[in-house]
């Protein structure tokens, strides 16, 4: 991996097959690698989700059984998985957005702790 790119970290779940389809884990990993690399991704592919937070964004993988939604947020030190789930109606659950928040805050709260430590 070339030096230049920000890490993943997950703070939820991991894309695998099942159930995505080989074809929605490709593209999700293609997409995600993009954004390591440190290109911008719009519409159709990514959109950002203010409800969750600044700087917060969703990937849109769709496949014939689901429109997948990978939740994210790139920090100066990596880029945050937040959650991935397949989204069921047009607007996204409050559950799912929710969750979004709980696991950022619970995130952020436990950098700080260990930024006051000096870790």
């Amino acid at each position: 991996m070339s030096t230049n790119r920000k890490p993943l970290v997950w703070l939820g779940e991991e894309i695998k097959t099942p159930p995505f389809s080989k074809e929605a884990r490709i593209e999700a990993g293609g997409l995600l690698r993009r954004l390591q690399q440190g290109d911008a991704l719009g519409l159709p592919h990514s959109r950002p989700m203010p409800s969750i937070g600044s700087g917060c964004h969703e990937i849109r993988v769709l496949e014939a059984s689901h429109n997948w939604r990978i939740v994210y947020r790139i920090d100066a030190e990596a880029i945050m998985i937040v959650a991935v789930f397949a989204k069921t109606t047009r607007t996204t659950a409050k559950r799912d957005i929710d969750l979004c928040k709980a696991r950022l805050g619970l995130y952020d709260r436990d950098a700080a702790t260990r930024k006051e430590r000096g870790r």
